[in-house]
């Protein structure tokens, strides 16, 4: 309805202006000088008008022809911005495809068609990668990081290449620069924080690691590497604190406690972390400084005091009392231990004792059962499951100690202690997320 209501208006005003151009006044003069014209009124305005569209004509010309070269360009810069990104999709199919030759010729065109800005030089550069070429690869991430508002890319692009050749030096410096470009970036946080594990950087590594990172761990390898005592002490007690089940984290807390002359206080950390997590390295250290084994049984049952009906307490005291010459507690302790482990020491421990008993003993029927005992406890120790050792939750390899990283597949905090029985499957892919504390 308003396209009609426009529609008359339009008419209207026409029609009006017509009907106003038809009864002009009948002659009209026009004067230029001393020429002087005379005509009808209508003539007139016909004149008029005809100037004034050959006049818009030639402005229109005029103004065509001096804006002629920059329209070329526009014109230009359209096509090739179009032809660029063309060239762009088919570069991106091609890095996805794997097909490099094509990856390469494409990423050039978009060169070619859009110059060098931070997207054509990325992506020629990752083309260049894939297709193996590095040092190619590299002058295109070098002048990439040279652009104020892309820096970032090059550094990433320049850091994976250091890494990837394993040069460690040039990566730190990398990512020093590249926290400086972009601070706070979660992905070269993560990226440090493994450089820092691999070069054993632990105090860094502590620095980088996040809530689900093995904090503990890095705390306690950090410990291990300190010169100065008292960081030593400080990086321990974090890592005490972190994780008290950490066998590792509590003999550093401990030893450094010790060598600063507060031996009560080590045995303090010593019991609470046995009463955490029972292991035979804490009574190893625990009863290092005692000689007297009647002095050592009795250390021994303050240590387990706290989880005195733990098998690795059983198995510590009737170690102790076998040493002390106590065979009828050895012989208590080590049947209470094999009710709940089945493994080679247990039967072995059975061994001795029984040995030691038959040796009290005088020739009979007596001595004739003990050395029975002796056999069956053989035959059980032959029989029995693995004893525990240290070995990778990741990989399954075995480690001689305890240590921050697994020397075969670089998984940070997996070194465990548990039977090879239970670890029947052991876990094979390496690049797992961060893991929980070792035990």
């Amino acid at each position: 309805m308003r396209r009609v209501l426009f529609f008359l208006l339009a008419v209207a005003i026409i029609a009006g202006l017509t009907f106003a151009a038809l009864h002009l006044p009948a002659r009209a003069t026009l004067a230029f000088g001393d020429i002087v014209v005379e005509t009808s009124g209508t003539m007139a305005l016909a004149l008029f008008l005809a100037v004034v569209v050959v006049a818009y004509l030639v402005l229109r010309v005029a103004i065509g022809l001096l804006t002629l070269p920059r329209r070329w360009r526009r014109w230009r810069a359209g096509w090739r911005r179009r032809r660029g990104d063309r060239a762009v999709v088919r570069a991106l199919v091609a890095l996805a495809a794997g097909d490099s030759a094509l990856a390469r010729h494409e990423s050039g065109r978009t060169r070619r068609f859009l110059g060098d800005t931070p997207q054509t030089l990325l992506l020629a550069a990752q083309a260049a990668r894939q297709a193996g070429q590095e040092e190619e690869a590299a002058a295109l991430f070098g002048a990439l990081a040279g652009l104020p508002e892309a820096s970032f890319l090059g550094l990433r692009g320049l850091f994976q290449q250091a890494v990837a050749r394993q040069d460690w030096p040039a990566a730190a410096t990398l990512a020093r620069r590249a926290e400086a470009s972009f601070p706070g970036a979660l992905w070269l946080r993560r990226e440090r924080l493994a450089m820092a594990v691999r070069s054993g950087a632990w105090r860094e590594a502590l620095a980088l690691a996040g809530p689900e990172a093995p904090r503990a761990v890095f705390a306690a390898a950090a410990a291990a590497t300190e010169v100065d005592p008292a960081a030593a002490r400080r990086l321990a007690r974090r890592a005490w604190r972190e994780d008290p089940r950490l066998t590792a984290a509590a003999l550093a807390y401990a030893g450094r406690l010790r060598a600063a002359g507060s031996g009560r206080a080590a045995q303090k950390i010593l019991r609470a972390a046995w009463t955490a997590n029972p292991h035979p390295d804490l009574a190893a250290f625990a009863l290092a400084p005692l000689s007297d084994p009647m002095a050592r049984h009795r250390a021994a049952q303050l240590l387990v005091s706290g989880r005195a009906d733990d098998p690795e307490s059983h198995l510590l005291l009737a170690r102790t009392a076998l040493d002390a010459g106590l065979v009828g507690q050895a012989r208590h302790y080590a049947e209470a231990a094999r009710q709940r482990l089945h493994q080679r020491r247990v039967f072995l421990l059975l061994t001795e004792i029984a040995e030691q008993e038959a040796a009290a003993e005088e020739a009979g029927e007596d001595a004739a059962a003990r050395a029975a005992a002796v056999q069956a406890a053989l035959r059980g120790a032959a029989a029995a499951d693995p004893d525990p050792a240290w070995h990778c939750a990741a990989c399954g390899a075995p480690a001689p100690a305890w240590q921050p990283v697994c020397h075969a597949c670089g998984a940070a905090g997996r070194i465990v202690w548990e039977s090879a029985a239970a670890n029947a499957a052991p876990i094979t892919r390496q690049n797992l997320p961060p893991p929980l504390t070792p035990r």
